[in-house]
């Protein structure tokens, strides 16, 4: 299974989010070497990758936290049990991982 997280340039949430990602997928023990990393550079390729902010965590093409929204070129915020944060939180990222077993 390829797995991608997707950021745009400076995000301050891109080396958080890879170390969040690279966790859970061992957590789920899920192989990580195939995780890549994509700079999302403009509107043009985000609305081409219905990219949704940065960082957005993609596993065999699809997000896995969908979004309404418009595709975009900017920050991202996930819901969290303390907020609206950064980053997922690491049980709903895992969940999202674990989710994925049902599609395979």
């Amino acid at each position: 299974m390829d797995f991608e997280l997707r950021t745009i340039p400076g995000c301050p949430n891109s080396g958080p989010a890879l170390k969040l990602f690279r966790e859970a997928l061992a957590a789920e023990g899920k192989d990580a070497e195939p995780l890549a990393v994509r700079e999302v550079t403009s509107e043009t390729e985000a609305k081409e990758l219905r990219f949704h902010g940065s960082p957005s965590f993609i596993a065999e093409g699809r997000d896995l936290f969908p979004a309404e929204s418009a595709p975009a070129l900017s920050c991202r915020l996930y819901r969290t049990g303390n907020g609206l944060a950064g980053l997922p939180s690491p049980e709903s990222l895992r969940g999202a991982l674990h989710g994925l077993d049902s599609h395979e």
